[in-house]
């Protein structure tokens, strides 16, 4: 009788290494140093944040069942990615039957060949976009543009970053490190026929920015958006914004293809109760979105009648097999954490080199990209990217633990990591520990020490490997006796009795 062998079962596949904006040049440590250096961005970040932590503390504070909607909605996404295949293939059929058509993306780079095959076969060299985190996180817009196809940013932010020839910084809000006088320059210099003296008024500049987009919008017979949520019960696809322009790009074009990575999938249309308070007071501190657009399938005669929806994996399904991880795609891209985490309001999410920054985009991009895909891999350092003050659990709307999540994620990098002039070190620490006689023999070599140290009793300096600690702390010199030689000694032995002799005498009295 023989037997077939059928191979052991492998991680799944993260997103290709290369592609998309899922990894920065440089380590974050490197990047965050040049970012800190910007006080602009600086004062940007600081002035924005606060204003958004504020309104999100009042329009939270009124609700009396907001630890019970945080409950719900972490309950509903922890069932969804339990039963995620399921789910997403109750989808494709909802989908399927109102008169759309599912593609299936197992990577960044099949995504965009798909979105690219689509587009062409409509004829149209334009598309119009409404804000979409999946496409920014597979590099869709440089994709288009290497073909020939010219994609237009319909988001007030998005379209400040791609006139600028910029990254987001930010989930919600991409352009947050420009203040009014750096978008008016972007505005008077990238827009054709801008009045040239256009000012720094808010108002005057979403009013050249509408007018840019006006044409765009009653022009162009392609769209490509994102999705908020896409609901499994009814084949039903979300999208909330604040300005109306992804309403305008979901209803005029001719042909719609929504992008939205497997995640973002929800069981039943009653669970957007839930999430549809979470997500507006969580993010722009708002009891509901000004904009909430719903589509189900092609309806004849009113909107897009052909209508493509692009599920993407693209390293989740390798974030979902992760027993501790797979928590991390429970998030519903609030931003809530980013604004609360003094890491992130310092250096801005460029340091982050990521679609994904801060604290959520610390987990989640080492998770859908790897971090040791190269030597020296720059997502290795977001882990550490963290005080692990504990704010960004506080505010997550679905509860995601990421102070645990970073902690586990250092974890796995220090395994993966191979041997390390760190862990040589802590071996051979572990060794003299063991060891009473060599443990004191190397406390009395530690005290000599002393003499390198600079008056105020401190090491500015340690040598590699411990360089990196001393970078960013105060290494405090040896003490001139260790507490066992003290101990050990004529005045710890009488400080000792003494002690023992005040604690019986407390003790007599109190019997008394």
């Amino acid at each position: 009788m023989s037997s077939t062998f059928l191979g052991m079962p492998a991680t799944p596949p993260r997103s290709p290494y290369g592609t998309g904006n899922l990894r920065g040049d440089r380590k974050f440590p490197a990047a965050a140093h040049d970012e800190l250096r910007n006080e602009q961005l600086r004062r940007n970040l600081g002035k924005a944040t606060r204003t958004i932590r504020a309104k999100r503390l009042n329009v939270t504070g009124e609700l009396p069942d907001w630890e019970q909607l945080r409950d719900a909605g972490s309950a509903i996404k922890t069932d969804t990615m339990n039963r995620l295949p399921e789910l997403l293939e109750q989808l494709e059929r909802k989908v399927t039957e109102r008169g759309g058509t599912v593609h299936w993306a197992r990577d960044g780079v099949e995504a965009n060949e798909i979105v690219a095959r689509l587009v062409r076969a409509t004829g149209s060299k334009e598309v119009i976009k409404v804000k979409s985190m999946a496409t920014q996180e597979i590099g869709l817009n440089e994709h288009l543009e290497s073909i020939g196809i010219t994609p237009y940013e319909t988001d007030l932010a998005e379209l400040i970053v791609q006139l600028a020839h910029d990254k987001p910084s930010h989930i919600l809000v991409p352009a947050i490190h420009r203040n009014r006088d750096e978008i008016r320059q972007i505005f008077l210099k990238e827009i054709p026929g801008v009045d040239p003296r256009l000012d720094n008024v808010p108002a005057h500049l979403a009013a050249a920015a509408r007018a840019y987009l006006r044409e765009k919008f009653m022009t162009t017979k392609v769209a490509v958006s994102g999705a908020n949520f896409g609901i499994a019960e009814t084949g039903t696809l979300s999208v909330v914004e604040s300005e109306g322009n992804g309403r305008m790009c979901l209803t005029l074009p001719d042909t719609l293809i929504t992008v939205m990575g497997i995640e973002k999938v929800l069981p039943r249309y009653q669970d957007l109760e839930v999430f549809l308070q979470l997500l507006p007071r969580s993010s722009t501190g708002e009891r509901m979105n000004p904009y909430t657009s719903m589509w189900t399938g092609v309806t004849p005669g009113d909107g897009p009648q052909d209508f493509h929806l692009v599920l993407l994996d693209n390293g989740r399904t390798a974030a979902l097999a992760d027993r501790i991880g797979r928590e991390a795609l429970n998030c519903i891209r609030c931003s809530a954490c980013l604004n609360v985490c003094p890491v992130y309001e310092r250096a801005g999410g460029h340091a982050y080199g990521s679609t994904y920054p801060g604290p959520i985009g610390a987990v989640l991009t080492p998770q859908l990209a790897g971090m040791h895909a190269a030597k020296d891999d720059p997502n290795s350092s977001l882990p550490y990217a963290s005080s692990l003050c504990g704010a960004c659990f506080d505010a997550c709307p679905v509860k995601i633990d990421i102070p645990s999540l970073l902690v586990e994620l250092r974890h796995q990098h220090t395994e993966q990591s191979g041997t390390t002039a760190e862990k040589l070190a802590m071996k051979a620490a572990a060794g003299v520990m063991r060891r009473p006689t060599l443990f004191t023999a190397a406390q009395k070599v530690a005290g000599l020490g002393r003499v390198l140290a600079g008056r105020d009793g401190k090491f500015s300096h340690l040598p590699p490997p411990f360089n990196g600690w001393s970078d960013s702390r105060d290494t405090a010199a040896p003490p001139k006796q260790s507490f066992r030689a003290w101990l050990a000694s004529d005045e710890g032995a009488a400080t000792m009795r003494a002690a023992a002799e005040d604690g019986r005498n407390q003790q007599q009295e109190e019997e008394k």
